[in-house]
């Protein structure tokens, strides 16, 4: 059973991912794969909250594998993304501030697998707060397929034109396999930049 960083109770993983169904297969794969890794290893799952889409089939397979889940959701999205009433506990937030901020709260990690706006919305926030040094949680990208190649391709793009420090690549770690995430969580390095150095 893995750790957490702070103590000896399990990983507790934050995944971000999408809610469509209409997906590569490959994706869908992946989400069942990681669903599955992380039941056996005897982690935990904190994630968005629905049973469609990308997000349904990860906690499936970790419930099916007999991990804790934890969906986070907003009320309003409880009928749009179908809240999954078979999670271990299921948190209904008014707002999706109150649902990112939730999903931090209880996540040693975060790990990305494909999805759209909300996705990126979510992995974005997050590495902005470890840019900032407001969070020091492992980031790690599972670029399935090079499904994340055009994100990192901006990411860069952001330094090449002074707008973002060259060592905010170190701000997340990428991996091309859900089998490989685990080992990039625990080698991730403590952050070491000074915040002020980003204006400067």
């Amino acid at each position: 059973m893995t750790s957490s960083p702070n103590d000896n109770r399990p990983l507790r993983v934050c995944v971000f991912c999408g809610s469509s169904a209409r997906v590569d297969e490959r994706y869908r794969d992946a989400a069942t794969a990681f669903g599955r890794l992380l039941a056996v290893r005897g982690d935990e799952l904190v994630y968005g909250g629905g049973r469609v889409g990308l997000m349904g089939l990860v906690a499936d397979a970790a419930l099916e594998g007999g991990a804790r889940v934890t969906g986070v959701i907003p009320r309003f999205l409880m009928d749009l993304e179908v809240g999954h009433g078979a999670v271990s506990e299921l948190v209904i937030t008014d707002s999706m501030h109150q649902r990112k901020a939730e999903m931090y709260e209880r996540a040693d990690a975060f790990v990305v697998l494909p999805g759209g706006l909300g996705t990126l919305d979510e992995t974005l926030e997050v590495l902005t707060w470890s840019q900032l040094q407001l969070s020091s949680k492992p980031v790690v990208l599972v670029d399935v397929e090079g499904y994340w190649e055009p994100l990192l391709k901006l990411i860069d793009h952001t330094i090449d034109s002074g707008f973002s420090r060259a060592e905010n690549r170190n701000l997340f770690r990428v991996v091309n396999t859900v089998d490989a995430v685990f080992d990039a969580i625990s080698t991730f390095p403590a952050p070491s930049s000074n915040v002020s150095a980003k204006w400067l």
